[in-house]
């Protein structure tokens, strides 16, 4: 099902450009998960950004974004921790639910789509990967991604809503990717979220890692709450239970905590409040790019449906601000540069920005909260 790949960009063109249909991720599902990556040529990520690029010739070029230097005068003496969070828009449902009135069905061809979501990782390097709505993990992202040297996890929903589009590729949900050369898998936990003691159709992931370089603990969760109006109260009560869960795994706090996800809440909801005010003493990473470093960017999705225009700050990187520090943060697009007919759109994939943040350990490891 999964060719391997080596130098030759021919194969890896054949690779990139091969979309397996639904039934053939299905079927090939089971053997895909058993895949020793270890057996598969390593692919040069030079290349495969190449490969990605000769596809998308013919769309206009890529967003500029620049890092924001919000490094503290204490010097770290080990490499930042690059982590993106992003919400990748899942393709059954940008092709057949979600309705962007002003985005030409041309822009969300897979074969094209794919290309400008590998490019947007490529361009950035991050050291851990955290996406929601993946929907193509089993035959893109789990197969390029894993030979590029990551440690690959994917969580799906229990009934995802792709799975009602004719010609879907399977359940969309969570997945974690981390940089094996820089870090060691020390502990794993899919959480299926609850909310009023009842299970619920949104996941998350946290695992613990150890930072090789440091010798470091520490935990990077993803997640994907509720979304739409109305369902406030529940998205609520999955924080709660995400944030129980995490204080189970971190010991309190006593192990350095991230938490990246698509929280579809604005900064004004009670589970953005849950989280600012948590034990964990969780900090929003963006909130440092705003001038008195206390409020959250001005949105991080930006669609015209139906209904109308949809502009919100749903996207947070989350950090334990007593033994992280974040060093840097990539801006985010202007209004300009995103257009009037907003996301997605050919110049970039999905509807939600991708955020991506430096961190450094804290340099006094026994500092308490």
């Amino acid at each position: 099902a999964v060719c391997s790949m080596g130098n030759s960009t021919s194969r890896l063109y054949s690779v990139l450009a091969k979309t397996l249909s639904s039934g053939a991720v299905s079927q090939h599902q089971d053997c895909l998960e058993q895949l020793d990556s270890a057996q598969l040529d390593p692919i040069d990520p030079k290349e495969l950004l190449e490969e990605c690029q000769i596809v998308l010739q013919k769309r206009p070029p890529r967003f500029q974004r620049n890092f924001v230097n919000l490094k503290k005068n204490t010097a770290s003496n080990h490499r930042p921790i690059r982590v993106m969070q992003w919400n990748i828009l899942a393709q059954a449902l940008g092709e057949g639910k979600d309705n962007f009135v002003q985005c030409p069905m041309e822009a969300l061809k897979w074969e094209e789509r794919k290309c400008l979501i590998l490019e947007e990782i490529l361009a950035y390097k991050p050291d851990i990967l955290c996406l929601q709505e993946v929907d193509h993990y089993f035959d893109t992202f789990e197969p390029l991604l894993s030979r590029l040297g990551y440690q690959c996890t994917f969580f799906p929903k229990p009934w995802s809503p792709c799975l009602d589009v004719e010609h879907n590729n399977g359940p969309d949900g969570c997945a974690m990717f981390f940089l094996k050369e820089r870090f060691e898998l020390v502990s794993s936990a899919n959480i299926r979220l609850t909310a009023m003691k009842l299970k619920t159709n949104q996941v998350a992931i946290a695992q613990t890692l150890k930072c090789h370089e440091t010798g470091r603990l520490f935990c990077i969760a993803v997640t994907h709450l509720k979304a739409r109006t109305g369902w406030e109260r529940f998205r609520s009560a999955q924080g709660c239970d995400l944030l129980q869960n995490l204080k189970s795994i971190t010991q309190g706090a006593k192990i350095p905590l991230i938490v990246c996800g698509d929280f579809n809440a604005e900064p004004t909801e009670e589970v953005y409040r849950e989280f600012s005010n948590s034990s964990l003493n969780l900090n929003s990473a963006y909130k440092l790019l705003s001038p008195d470093g206390q409020s959250e960017p001005p949105y991080t999705t930006w669609k015209i449906r139906p209904s109308g225009e949809c502009r919100h700050t749903l996207d947070y990187i989350w950090y334990s601000q007593h033994a992280l520090n974040v060093t840097s943060a990539l801006g985010l697009l202007t209004e300009e540069q995103i257009g009037p007919n907003r996301l997605p759109s050919f110049n970039y994939p999905s509807d939600h920005l991708s955020l991506v943040c430096d961190f450094s350990f804290n340099q006094d490891p026994d500092r308490l909260l």
